[in-house]
């Protein structure tokens, strides 16, 4: 069996056509990297906002509950100056007047 000789035009073009898909292997590679690397970005994010917004929504909820509190006992002992109570009361806490 005699081997058959391929002329160099065709095994250029074979070469060319290897390289080009394995570029695009490499090139489909490298995006899903940076796709994962913006997922984990943007999911970093939401999850820090979300964090931080419910932190927040906690410290707003004690807050209205203690002077809810104060407001009450402050009812109870003062009725006629209800506000200068609760305010003289916060200050003295270590609160600012609102």
């Amino acid at each position: 069996m005699k081997p058959s000789l391929v002329p160099a035009s065709e095994l250029s073009d074979q070469e060319h056509i290897r390289a080009g898909t394995q570029a695009q292997v490499e090139l489909r590679g490298s995006l899903s990297v940076v796709r994962l690397v913006v997922q984990w970005v943007v999911g970093t994010i939401v999850v820090f906002l979300l964090g931080t917004w419910l932190v927040w929504w906690a410290i707003n909820l004690q807050g209205q509950f203690a002077e809810d509190e104060i407001r009450g006992a402050c009812q109870r002992v003062m009725p006629e100056t209800v506000q200068r109570c609760v305010d003289t009361v916060i200050i003295q806490r270590g609160g600012a007047r609102r």
